[in-house]
């Protein structure tokens, strides 16, 4: 290996792509899809009343096995996260004039499921540990139009689902949880998306496990679960039509097509038995970067609350300047140059984006913010999450390196880097 930076005119540490980012498919789903193929029924759905109605054979048991999975009574397939959490939201009868408090350091889809029911995001800001929502910023904005609090698993680390479960139940507001990016982390032994009175699961094609595009949501309440069943199938169709529904149950609830295929549920099933195995390789991975790190002051590694499991969607470090005297940008230069992934901040606040600076969501009257039905004062102005916004624009690091298929090699070479651009620092302090 060559001692001089490779942005200096070195040899680079890693020369070869990183492999493409995969579930680990193989036979088991391809015998579930040719199944599926062989019977000719490539959605068993149907929007009547009768069996069809809850869809087909892979779907049911793609749902059995997710509630087993996670303990809950009931497990709703989507054909994507967003859809379950724009469900989660409609099940938890959020409409014009009301308010959820959200995350703003997260995909949009989090906040822009709350516009879908019309309702009105307000962020809080996050904690600079685990970049989950800060309870006492969250019981700052709360506020008589709060309705519920939708909190984000980011990063594979819980968020503080206790304290923000103590105080949804004292405000009697609900608690929701957005888990694409935590299946398998867990607190107190209970698993993410379980907490709140609902959650949602991803299975787009680049999260744990996939079926390409999908979504679950998971409830133990009866009449949540039925909502999300009625809104994913137009629901509408069997009303008045079948003893199970009636008509008042279709009230703040307009069906949509959300449906997941035979085939994504095909290959899903063997997916969620491999869940276990491929966070173990995570937290494997990611542990061994922890270590390779620990004498990097300037590198803050991702912390693990006692009694919680983190499963590392994404590796996340705090970036220290002061500890090291160059730039995040010059550092992620150098670590690029070396031909190592790395990526600075992760989403920059969503109330950075245009919907909320100009806060017109339908139309060009501004509705919901505008709505008349909408009494409150929401700010979406700079400052409004110094948190989350000095975390974006100047600290956080991430890196996706510890995940199936990568190994200990690229774990390996991130930490050679890391040291070849502190044994070679004074070539970069000049460099902006």
């Amino acid at each position: 290996m060559s001692k001089k930076l490779a942005l200096c005119g070195g040899d680079p540490i890693r020369v070869k792509s990183y492999p493409e980012h995969t579930t680990m498919i193989d036979e088991a789903e391809e015998k579930q899809v040719l199944e599926v193929l062989r019977k000719g029924h490539l959605s068993g759905f149907s929007a009547t009343p009768g069996a069809r109605f809850l869809g087909g054979e892979k779907v049911r048991e793609l749902e059995e096995k997710f509630a087993e999975y996670f303990q809950v009574k009931h497990a709703i397939s989507f054909n994507s996260a967003t859809s379950a959490l724009h469900g989660i939201i409609s099940a938890a009868k959020i409409g014009p004039g009301d308010e959820v408090i959200v995350s703003p350091f997260t995909m949009s889809a989090t906040a822009t499921a709350i516009l879908m029911q019309n309702a009105v995001p307000v962020f809080a800001d996050i904690e600079d540990e685990t970049y989950g929502l800060d309870p006492e910023s969250v019981k700052k904005v709360i506020s008589p139009r709060t309705k519920a609090i939708l909190t984000v698993n980011l990063f594979g680390h819980p968020s503080r689902l206790k304290e923000l479960e103590i105080i949804a139940k004292d405000h009697k507001i609900l608690l929701l949880e957005d888990n694409a990016q935590g299946p398998g982390a867990m607190v107190e032994g209970k698993r993410c998306g379980t907490i709140g009175v609902m959650g949602i699961q991803s299975l787009n094609y680049h999260k744990f496990i996939q079926t390409g595009e999908g979504g679950v949501a998971l409830t133990d309440d009866d009449a949540y679960a039925k909502h999300l069943r009625l809104m994913r199938n137009h629901g509408e169709v069997v009303i008045g039509k079948t003893p199970d529904y009636s008509d008042d149950e279709l009230v703040n609830m307009i069906g949509w097509n959300y449906r997941l295929t035979e085939i994504q549920a095909a290959i899903g099933i063997p997916q969620l038995e491999k869940l276990d195995y491929l966070n173990d390789i995570r937290i494997s991975l990611a542990e061994q970067l922890t270590s390779a790190l620990a004498d990097f002051s300037f590198l803050v590694p991702p912390m693990v609350r006692e009694k919680n499991r983190h499963i590392y969607y994404v590796y996340p470090m705090r970036f220290l300047k002061e500890k090291i005297g160059i730039s995040r940008s010059v550092f992620v230069q150098a670590m690029k140059a070396e031909g190592i992934a790395i990526a600075q901040g992760y989403v920059r606040p969503i109330y950075f984006e245009p919907i909320f600076q100009k806060k017109i969501g339908y139309g060009t009257v501004g509705c919901p913010f505008k709505c008349p039905h909408y009494n409150g004062q929401v700010s979406y102005d700079k400052g409004l999450c110094p948190n989350n916004e000095r975390l974006h624009f100047e600290e956080i690091l991430t890196t996706d390196i510890c995940k199936y298929p990568n190994t200990e090699k690229e774990v390996d070479e991130f930490a050679q880097a890391v040291e070849k651009i502190v044994s070679n620092i004074d070539e970069l302090k000049d460099i902006q």
